[in-house]
Order: C-alpha cells, then structure tokens, then sequence
C-alpha cells in the first residue's frame, strides 16, 4: 500500500506541475521596435505535451510511475482561428526523432495553450507511408476546405546501401472541415525537383489555385533551385504545378542568400498582400534562419511591390539555444477582424513563441523601411539619408 500511495503521489506531482506550466500568464517583454512585442513565455514546449501521451496511469502497469513516451520538442505550427479559439497545428518531435501533428488551443493566443486529447491522424498513401512529417502550413481556403500543406520525407530509394541519410522531401496535402478527419490528397507534383515547404494561396486566381513553392535539386542542397516559387493547380485531388516561376528570388550576401521559403499563407490587406517567410544563410557556425517581409500586389499576386531589407526577425537571448541552434522559423500566424496579427514562430527547432502587431503597423514596415541595396556603402547612404532628414530633431 505505501508503494502504491508513492506512486499515486509521483504522478499527481506529475499533473500539477504540468496543469501549472498550461495555466502560466504570458507577458510581453518590455523592449520592442514598436514593429511587434515579443512575449516573455515560450507558448508551447515539449514539456506542454499531455501527460496521458507520457505516462501509463495505471498504478498496476507503471508501479515506479516512470514516463513511458518521451518527447524532445514542440515547434513550427501552423495556426489559423477556430471557433473564437486560436489554434496551433504543432510539428511534435518523440525522442525516436519521429515528428507527427498536433492540435493545441487556446483562448486568448498568447498563453493556456492546451493540446487536444490525441494527436492528428493523417492517412497514408498506399504502400509509401511517411517516414517523417512536418512544418504543416493551415489555410482556409474560399472553396470551403481547411487545406494543410506539409513536409513528407522518404528515404532516397536511390542512396547507397551505406548511406542511411539521405532523403527525399515533398510536399504531402491533406485537407478537413473541422481539423479532426483529415483527407489525404496526393503528394504534390511538380517539375522542379523536391519541395520542402509549399503553402496554398487562400483565393482563387483565375479559377485556379495558386501555391507558393520553395524548388531545390536535393534534401539539403538547393543547387539551381531556391527562392519562392509561385505555381498554380487546376484541381487539389491532382496536385500538378504548372506554370511555376520564382517570385522572390535568394540573392548574395543577404540573409537569404542560402535559400528562402514562404512562411504561412499571406494575408490579405487593403494595400496588398502581406507575406511572411524565412531566409537562409551560412556562417562557420552552421545555418542561420531568420524571418523576414515582403507585399506583392492584390492585382498580380506574383509582383513583389515592398520588401525592408534584412530580417523582420531573428533569435536572441534563450531562442539562440536548442536542437538546432541559431533558428527562428514561422509556418503560422493569424490576423483578427480588429487588426491584431498574432505571429507564430519557433526558435531553435525547440519550443514555439508568440510576437505581436497589426495590420497598419506591418503595411507601415513593409512600405516605409528602407529596401536592400545589396552593398556596404548603399548600407552607409541609406542611414546618412536618415541622418540628413532628422537633422534638427535630435
């Protein structure tokens, strides 16, 4: 009876500290920009992760109370609005390095982050299962389907025996009505090699759907490919990209100079679209992603007509430490009726934060920062031109 009551006890602890972590008050930190306010707590973590997945909670088959699922990380969701709720579609890591989807919610979307009861299931394409999943974009599309758009890899059925790493990615469709059954659509097909990162474009464009795509030659090597395409689909159950161009192209000594992906789906304003992607470069440290912006034109969502230079976004402080270091990346954010834009991104392929803006403030960025002049000296006259025009105000 007293090993029974320790175990009883163990995993009680278990649950308060869990049920304290859901319920903590998220703050914003008191330095920003005024472009966005981050927030002090990470909005989802591993340690979020629902104890019923961890523990088996029978006393009689778990007697030492010992977790029997372990999970490394929670990050890169995609997000949308869901019945007044903010929803996450979380990338959720086991510690067997397999990544699967999971619905977390919360009421405000700045804290109490709860997963759902279990995970997503997402069926599988006949006799070619996932071998991984993730980054899943959501957009509700105008034809009345929830759409989320993800990353499938498979091991490269052309690697060397020896060669136990080498993948192929694409892009894996499913879509839903109410982000509980999910129907599988085929993988994406497309000309320009794998894709790793395609979102759907949330209208229609000449009776078609558009898709922003990211083409590369390998897993990792982008080779000739990079940059965000653009792509359009005549029917979602055959996904065949034609007609794909890149529209936002990787350039040197930028911080997407490696490679660049779209974000989640852009979002429509009165000035145009707003769109949200990351960028890739290389450092002797490894890989650095950051976030950065650009609007194309609600006439020709193709046209690029703003774009800052550098990055909107990049880890500091804690977000600089995780499993894959030195990593900011967003699949999801959401704009209010009232203008209030929740963005979403993970740091360091860990753990997911939430910042904060509106509509008017990131039009405003996007239309009145300074653009890239792609040299040191147009770096120089671009901040002695503000100089100049504040001359009497400081």
């Amino acid at each position: 009876m007293n090993q029974l009551y320790k175990v009883i006890t163990k995993l009680d602890d278990v649950k308060k500290h869990h049920q304290k972590l859901i319920g903590k008050t998220n703050k914003q930190v008191s330095k920003s920009n005024g472009i966005y306010h981050r927030y002090k707590n990470p909005v989802v973590t591993a340690d979020h992760i629902p104890i019923h997945w961890r523990y088996d909670l029978n006393p009689a088959t778990n007697p030492k109370a010992l977790e029997r699922i372990g999970f490394n990380a929670a990050f890169n969701a995609g997000a949308m609005k869901w019945n007044d709720t903010y929803v996450l579609c979380v990338r959720v890591e086991g510690n067997d390095r397999k990544s699967f989807f999971a619905i977390a919610e919360s009421p405000n979307g700045i804290d109490n982050f709860k997963f759902w009861d279990k995970p997503c299931v997402i069926p599988q394409i006949e006799n070619n299962p996932d071998t991984n999943a993730y980054d899943m974009r959501l957009v509700k599309h105008e034809d009345g389907w929830i759409y989320g758009i993800f990353c499938t890899e498979r091991k490269d059925p052309n690697a060397a025996p020896e060669d136990t790493s080498s993948a192929i990615a694409n892009a894996g469709i499913v879509r839903t009505k109410d982000l509980l059954n999910w129907e599988r659509l085929p993988d994406l097909i497309s000309d320009s090699g794998q894709q790793r990162n395609v979102v759907v474009h949330p209208e229609f464009v000449n009776g078609k759907y558009a898709v922003y795509t990211r083409p590369q030659d390998g897993f990792i090597s982008v080779g000739n490919g990079g940059g965000i395409g653009l792509g359009f689909i005549d029917d979602m159950t055959n996904p065949d990209v034609k007609n794909e161009k890149i529209i936002n192209n990787k350039q040197y000594h930028t911080i997407y100079e490696l490679k660049n992906g779209l974000g989640p789906a852009p979002i429509k304003t009165e000035k145009g679209w707003l769109h949200l992607a990351h960028g890739v470069r290389n450092t002797a440290a490894g890989l650095r992603y950051t976030i950065y912006m650009f609007m194309t034109s609600l006439d020709d969502i193709a046209k690029v007509t703003h774009q800052p230079a550098g990055y909107f976004m990049a880890p500091i402080n804690e977000e600089r430490i995780g499993d894959v270091s030195n990593v900011l990346f967003s699949n999801g954010w959401i704009a209010d009726e009232d203008g209030k834009v929740f963005i979403y991104y993970a740091s360091s392929d860990t753990r997911m934060h939430v910042a904060t803006s509106t509509i008017d403030i990131l039009i405003d960025y996007c239309q009145n920062s300074p653009k890239d002049t792609f040299i040191s000296s147009g770096s120089v006259q671009t901040i002695i031109d503000l100089v100049d025009k504040n001359k009497g105000l400081y």
